[in-house]
């Protein structure tokens, strides 16, 4: 199967190679794409997946083959346990990423896909501030922190903070919290992460 990622943004092309393997128990797909920090994420979303991948460089383009279930196949890391940052609290105190406020919502919103993409997930994630919003009204993004949630993460939003921004009726996904995950949580987790 060859999937065409070119002039996809970033994490789409790996998006898309997840998708397609999804749907196969074996099977080779081929991904183009037209930048090489595209294919070196294939590549390394490959390796995490323990799939044998191969790269190649064709004038402007970049082929990425990536094979699923065929054990003939050796991959390096096939041994190598996927960490999963079950020790991490990520606390997210902002609906967007950086100053610049369109920038920051498109930038948000890929943070998180590529988390999910990546299955690189936190153990607990809580919403505070004006991050609140992004687990009630935030049409975009929290029906995937849903799909986050759905892959074992714990979602929590500041109880004060939905009541301020007139959410409380609003949430989405997740649970009503309160700072005491923070407190807590910088004894019971090995890294706490702030975004905002």
């Amino acid at each position: 199967m060859i999937i065409d990622a070119r002039n996809q943004g970033c994490p789409k092309p790996v998006m898309m190679a997840e998708e397609a393997l999804s749907k196969m128990t074996e099977g080779i797909i081929e991904v183009i794409v037209d930048n090489e920090a595209s294919a070196d994420n294939l590549a390394w979303f490959a390796k995490r997946n323990a799939f044998y991948s191969e790269t190649a460089r064709e004038g402007k383009d970049w082929k990425v083959k990536i094979v699923k279930g065929y054990t003939c196949i050796p991959s390096a890391d096939n041994n190598q346990p996927i960490e999963t940052g079950k020790a991490v609290l990520l606390v997210v105190a902002t609906d967007t990423m950086g100053k610049e406020e369109d920038l920051g919502k498109i930038l948000m919103k890929a943070y998180f896909e590529t988390m999910k993409t990546y299955k690189q997930v936190p153990h607990t994630i809580f919403f505070m501030n004006a991050g609140v919003k992004l687990t009630a009204t935030n049409t975009e993004i929290w029906p995937i922190i849903k799909e986050i949630e759905a892959m074992g993460v714990e979602i929590y939003s500041c109880g004060t903070c939905l009541k301020h921004y007139n959410l409380e009726s609003e949430l989405k996904v997740g649970h009503r919290g309160t700072t005491n995950h923070i407190v807590e949580g910088m004894n019971d987790f090995d890294k706490m992460i702030w975004i905002g």
